[in-house]
């Protein structure tokens, strides 16, 4: 417990419930590598996203009232009357994008650098259950504005689990709680959007477990091969968390007091009218990439099964990805098709807020093929054909041999 042990209150504390000596072997002498880049800031990011959505929420759920005759207008109050109120649900609104934004960059970080490979599996397995419960609390959070696109949003994406044969039906009218989208689908999606984030909390738990025993991937793809490839988590890493916890502060903030409302939908500031239905409906933006996917098959439950299916094939990737080299950098020919699908997947969250017409149901039917092919036909592909990179002997190498080169031309300088 290094000066910690020191003091009396902590050592008689920890000798009965050993919290510190956890923490310090957890988040202070935690053996990571030491060519940990950027990219690798997103999963504290993530964190950090998810304690700020609880907090938010936390006080905004003082002043919400869950009944479609008042759900709206308490949000207005909430926005003219409540002290900060406006500040609370602006970082709660914005700051469900800025979660996805960092959680889609972590999970391309680890596509990218084939984080969900041997022995990394129950790893990244947890790390998709957290993104469907993200999905799963940030439709319900939607719906609690009572707008217009909160109304239809929840009438449509709730309609499509009645595709589902012989018990679609009784699933609708559970989530409901009735015939239609009404007072007691409101509480119902309050209570467990209320309840989820604490959920999601707890697999955070698990997925930093699995990472503890797993160890952490790097850039290069190696495993640890040495004390000398890695360093203690803090400072280095606490250090170049904090600074990237910054920089996402000051991107944030651009939304939160520039643009507040650029990531959301204008008729949304509209009071739900089940007798109006809006000319174009759409979720929100971190959900379009898949309601492009479920519009690109004109059978609706096939569409239900083709969206499903483009979260779960991820679960399959350590098995899709036959190379038996991690990280992208040294496989000079995936790199480029994982670029393109990184592509694809911009295309058809565009896709997903076009209208349901020609020329864009084309190209959404061809960016969700190209989803599809990408990562079961062409990752197991390259990875049988490919001539990977050699790699370095270790994770310290690179950086001895730069090192070396550069004393070697300071000395001839």
């Amino acid at each position: 417990m290094s000066a910690a042990s020191n003091n009396k209150i902590v050592k008689w504390v920890d000798e009965r419930l050993p919290i510190f000596t956890m923490v310090q072997h957890s988040a202070v002498e935690y053996p990571t590598p030491r060519n940990l880049n950027y990219w690798w800031n997103f999963g504290s990011l993530a964190g950090f996203a998810l304690v700020i959505m609880i907090l938010t929420g936390l006080f905004l759920a003082m002043s919400y009232t869950a009944h479609v005759d008042y759900a709206f207008l308490s949000v207005e109050r909430i926005m003219r009357d409540v002290n900060y109120g406006w500040l609370l649900r602006y970082m709660h609104a914005n700051g469900a994008s800025m979660f996805f934004i960092v959680v889609f960059t972590h999970i391309f970080r680890g596509l990218y650098y084939g984080s969900y490979k041997p022995p990394r599996e129950i790893l990244w397995w947890v790390g998709l259950v957290i993104m469907l419960l993200m999905m799963a609390t940030a439709f319900m959070g939607y719906v609690l504005p009572w707008g217009q696109m909160s109304f239809w949003g929840a009438t449509v994406i709730t309609n499509l689990f009645s595709a589902i044969p012989v018990v679609g039906g009784d699933i609708v009218t559970w989530l409901w709680g009735g015939f239609s989208v009404d007072n007691p689908t409101l509480n119902r999606f309050f209570a467990l959007h209320f309840l989820l984030p604490f959920v999601i909390l707890g697999v955070v738990v698990v997925h930093v477990w699995a990472l503890h025993t797993v160890r952490s991937n790097n850039p290069l793809g190696i495993d640890v091969k040495s004390p000398q490839d890695t360093i203690p988590f803090h400072p280095y890493y606490t250090i170049k968390d904090l600074f990237g916890i910054g920089v996402f502060m000051m991107f944030f903030a651009v939304f939160l007091f520039w643009m507040p409302n650029a990531l959301g939908h204008p008729d949304n500031y509209i009071p739900a009218n089940p007798m109006v239905t809006p000319s174009h409906i759409v979720p929100e933006w971190y959900f379009l990439p898949f309601y492009a996917i479920l519009r690109a098959v004109p059978d609706k439950l096939g569409g239900v099964l083709l969206m499903f299916a483009s979260i779960l094939v991820l679960a399959a990737l350590p098995w899709l990805d036959t190379s038996k080299v991690r990280s992208c950098t040294f496989r000079p020919v995936y790199k480029w098709f994982f670029w393109l699908f990184v592509a694809d997947t911009f295309v058809l969250g565009y896709i997903g807020g076009m209208p349901a017409e020609e020329p864009y149901i084309a190209i959404g039917q061809m960016a969700t093929a190209w989803y599809f092919i990408h990562l079961l036909i062409i990752t197991p592909l390259v990875g049988w054909l490919e001539k990977p990179k050699p790699l370095p002997e270790s994770i310290s190498s690179p950086v001895v041999k730069s090192g070396a080169a550069t004393e070697a031309a300071r000395n001839a300088a």
